[in-house]
């Protein structure tokens, strides 16, 4: 399965976030929130982003962060070594995504969740 890590996750259900988390859950994709805010998204506690969690076996990096708060968090994103990260709409960052293919990472300027239910997730 590509467990997926949702970097900006939120117990707010007016929040693009969570309803990715949402589809996730129905689609059986593994996740682990990971925000600022504490929390609970559909049974998993949010983790605190600043205390950079360690997760295994990270297939996907999802963003819903700005780019202005992202660079604090570029070396712990690349750390997940994920084989992929989205920039969700409004987290386009050109100097990011530059960084992330640099490491043989893919960079992918989608939104989840027309890549969940058109199947190309």
């Amino acid at each position: 399965m590509k467990k997926t890590v949702i970097i900006g996750a939120t117990a707010n259900p007016s929040r693009t976030a969570f309803i990715a988390a949402e589809m996730f859950l129905a689609y059986k994709i593994p996740f682990v929130p990971i925000g600022i805010k504490q929390g609970v998204v559909f049974g998993q506690e949010i983790l605190d982003l600043r205390s950079k969690p360690e997760i295994e076996d990270v297939h996907t990096v999802t963003l819903y962060i700005g780019p202005k708060n992202q660079p604090e968090w570029y070396e712990y994103i690349l750390s997940l070594k994920s084989k992929r990260v989205i920039f969700n709409p409004g987290t386009e960052n050109p100097e990011f995504i530059k960084i992330v293919q640099e490491n043989n990472i893919e960079a992918m300027v989608a939104c989840n969740l027309v890549l969940l239910r058109t199947k190309q997730f």
